[in-house]
């Protein structure tokens, strides 16, 4: 039915709009919907939206859900969802220490220096507990558009169970929300982390 249409995809960005013109094979509009990124306008013309800021199936929301409960859940629905950003925004980055991660999976599970970089992949039974709703429900939300200050471009987080010192590993402090100190990259060294 759909075999060699002319696919229409518009990205909205933050402040712009862009239409691109692909000639695709394709058996049905669930080949495209499946994958998450996109959503159907038009089954006529094909036309799709872009739909989240990274591309995800069913089993990345459940990730990440686990992560921002894991990691923020003392520190409320919006704390989760500012954790969640940063695990979006490192999928997005394409610099420094997430240079090659193209999929929250590659995220929640990168090793640095021989240990996973959130302590609760290593250490968290919270991890390793089943998602519930409400964190699944937050994580299609960070994962589609939502960002917030100071989560809205960092890279990092963390708790020093004290003040937030001024930057962290050469990063420069960004924000506070309740314990988590959050850090964006220093100028110039990743703009990948500023796209929205």
């Amino acid at each position: 039915m759909f075999r060699n249409k002319m696919l229409i995809l518009t990205y909205i960005g933050p402040s712009f709009l862009k239409t691109f013109k692909l000639s695709v094979k394709i058996n049905s509009t669930a080949e495209i919907e499946k994958a998450h990124f996109f959503q159907i306008i038009s089954y006529n013309s094909l036309e799709v939206k872009s739909m989240a800021r990274v591309p995800y199936r069913e089993n990345d929301i459940n990730l990440i859900a686990r992560m921002m409960r894991a990691e923020a859940v003392g520190e409320g629905r919006l704390g989760m969802l500012m954790v969640g950003n940063v695990i979006v925004n490192r999928a997005r980055a394409d610099c420094l220490d997430f240079e090659g991660l193209r999929s929250i999976r590659d995220v929640i599970f990168q090793v640095q220096g021989g240990n996973y970089s959130f302590e609760a992949v290593q250490k968290g039974n919270l991890f390793y507990s089943p998602a519930r709703e409400t964190e699944k429900n937050l994580a299609r939300k960070v994962i589609k558009y939502w960002r917030q200050h100071p989560a809205k471009y960092a890279l990092w987080y963390y708790n020093p169970y004290a003040e937030c010192p001024s930057t962290w590993y050469g990063q420069p402090f960004a924000g506070q929300y309740k314990q988590h100190c959050y850090y964006e990259p220093a100028a110039n060294t990743c703009a990948s982390a500023y796209r929205y």
